[in-house]
């Protein structure tokens, strides 16, 4: 027997994703949204509410960087989430947080987050007062201490949170059970 909750905003796992922007003065602004992920081949979609700075930034630049939030840093990273960039120009200064300007697109990285995308928008559509980012995805990044021994992302040394929409908690993700396209293979 299940138990119906009817409809819920509860999706999982929600990714707790950081998008970096500058603003009209070229200072960088950033934002906690879980509302997106993977689009098509090499291309992200996030849903922003229209009136946030980021959505107001992205708009005026088309290129963000988007940033997977960590255990290590899941006060800052809440923190970007609760305090507004139409209030507060100096959020990541705030969070203690500090930025480069990336070489690909134009937006700041945050040095802190291990992986960070750097995107550029494709496609830019508001609705009903949110907008929809469609975005390739120029290059990603990654620190070096968060690599396998073959160079690769190591996930589990990420600590990357999600989101928790049933409870409103983070809860880190990283633990490998198996092999995609290969442990079902045995059930052909």
């Amino acid at each position: 027997m299940k138990k119906s909750f009817g409809p819920k905003t509860w999706f999982f796992p929600l990714p707790v994703l950081i998008i970096a922007s500058y603003n009209e003065s070229n200072n960088p602004n950033a934002m906690n949204a879980a509302w997106g992920g993977i689009h098509d081949t090499n291309e992200v979609c996030i849903c922003l509410e229209s009136s946030h700075k980021s959505t107001k930034n992205i708009l005026l630049n088309k290129d963000f960087t988007l940033s997977f939030a960590t255990k290590k840093l899941l006060k800052e990273s809440d923190y970007l989430g609760i305090e507004s960039g139409n209030k507060v120009e100096n959020k990541l200064a705030k969070a203690n947080l500090h930025t480069i300007k990336s070489t690909n697109v134009n937006a700041p990285i945050i040095e802190e987050y291990p992986v960070t995308l750097e995107c550029r928008s494709k496609r830019l559509d508001e609705i009903d007062g949110t907008t929809y980012v469609v975005a390739d995805i120029v290059n990603i990044l990654a620190s070096e201490d968060v690599l396998d021994d073959k160079g690769k992302i190591d996930i589990s040394k990420c600590e990357f949170i999600s989101f928790n929409p049933v409870n409103n908690t983070y809860v880190v993700m990283g633990d490998a059970v198996g092999f995609a396209f290969k442990d079902g293979l045995n059930l052909r």
